[in-house]
């Protein structure tokens, strides 16, 4: 399946990009313009790499296939500098949201980390509100094309600083004020989420949900932690909770699979599998089964009946849209129009959303899909 220069790509005669999508896992810092990038440096005299957008572009795609989630995180030393002042997070949320809104996104959560954006003197409050600022200005700007996107924040804790209480505690504050969920992010392996069961025991205690960073460079110990310590409602890509189940046979396109206690927990209770199959490549996150998108678990966990989400992780590093990582699903696995709104559905579902406003955006969809 071809994708345009435009970004869009059609399936059964349809633009893939006009349907309409949710998206739970997507990074702010990750997301950012590189003629943003270049312009904010050049404000603050930061170097940076390339002097053109799109050799910028360039070496942020080939510095992320590294097949390491350490040397991918890397990639964010340079979009973090340029996001430590209000001004350059407001910028950077507001694009954001219309970036969103030209893929077809109709609810979206970002998630990304305050304490990382204090260099500029900002306090974790200031740096919310600047965000929180960029988002409004973003979803107004959308409403006066046509157009209407919702986004909540999802205030993120770094795994591996000792912040994660502090930041928990700045979520709830921020509870109808933007913030809709708490994550943990960084590197996984090492850093379990049971190094942070303070913080996850407040937020169970205010009833704030989580999701958790899981299953991507580390196993099912990971997730295990993540649903136990971190009373997670959904995993952060999860994909190796296919380590759970075993292939025991196989008869013409039928599959015999046996499932560990750990994969029907999360199979039997819907929780959502944020999946990000571009950014699973570039990590490595599916290095067990292969290099390839034929080769990741997305269509067997699918097939199994798991709550499978499609996301884009982090645009910039991973040069991709939602729309894009669609097409691609599409082609490797020949996916119909209907396969891909029941992805749409599994995400409305799994929103940190009331259940009116959920049952809103899943009409939503099914409008959206139908015409």
């Amino acid at each position: 399946m071809a994708i345009d220069q435009h970004g869009d790509a059609k399936l059964q005669g349809v633009s893939i990009r006009s349907l309409p999508k949710v998206s739970l896992h997507d990074h702010l810092d990750g997301a950012l313009r590189p003629q943003t990038i270049l312009e904010l440096a050049d404000e603050i005299g930061h170097e940076v790499p390339a002097a053109a957008a799109d050799e910028l572009a360039d070496w942020f795609e080939q510095q992320s296939d590294s097949g390491s989630l350490v040397e991918y995180l890397k990639t964010f030393d340079l979009t973090i500098a340029v996001m430590q002042t209000r001004e350059g997070l407001r910028r950077v949320a507001k694009e954001f949201v219309e970036d969103l809104a030209a893929d077809g996104v109709i609810y979206g959560e970002v998630r990304w980390a305050p304490e990382q954006h204090l260099a500029g003197g900002l306090s974790l409050e200031e740096a919310v509100e600047a965000v929180q600022a960029g988002i409004e200005e973003g979803e107004d700007a959308v409403e006066s094309r046509g157009d209407d996107i919702r986004v909540g924040q999802l205030i993120t804790a770094m795994r591996h600083t000792d912040r994660s209480r502090e930041i928990a505690e700045l979520a709830v504050a921020y509870r109808g004020r933007g913030a809709v969920g708490f994550d943990i992010a960084g590197p996984e392996d090492g850093f379990p989420p049971s190094n942070h069961r303070a913080a996850f025991d407040y937020l169970a205690s205010e009833f704030f949900p989580v999701t958790v960073h899981a299953g991507e460079a580390a196993g099912l110990d990971s997730i295990r932690s993540a649903l136990i310590d971190g009373r997670a409602l959904r995993l952060g890509h999860g994909v190796r909770i296919a380590e759970d189940l075993d292939v025991v046979s196989q008869k013409g396109e039928e599959t015999f699979v046996t499932f560990g206690d750990l994969a029907h927990w999360v199979r039997d209770r819907e929780i959502p599998l944020e999946l990000s199959p571009s950014s699973n490549l570039q990590t490595g996150a599916i290095a067990r089964w292969g290099t390839t998108l034929e080769d990741h678990p997305f269509d067997l966990l699918y097939q199994l009946g798991f709550s499978v989400t499609v996301n884009v992780d982090n645009r910039t590093m991973s040069r991709t849209s939602l729309t894009r990582e669609l097409a691609l699903l599409a082609e490797t696995f020949d996916y119909s129009l209907d396969d891909l709104e029941a992805f749409q559905l599994n995400a409305a579902a799994g929103a940190f959303l009331s259940v009116e406003e959920r049952e809103e955006l899943i009409e939503l969809i099914g409008e959206g899909f139908d015409r």
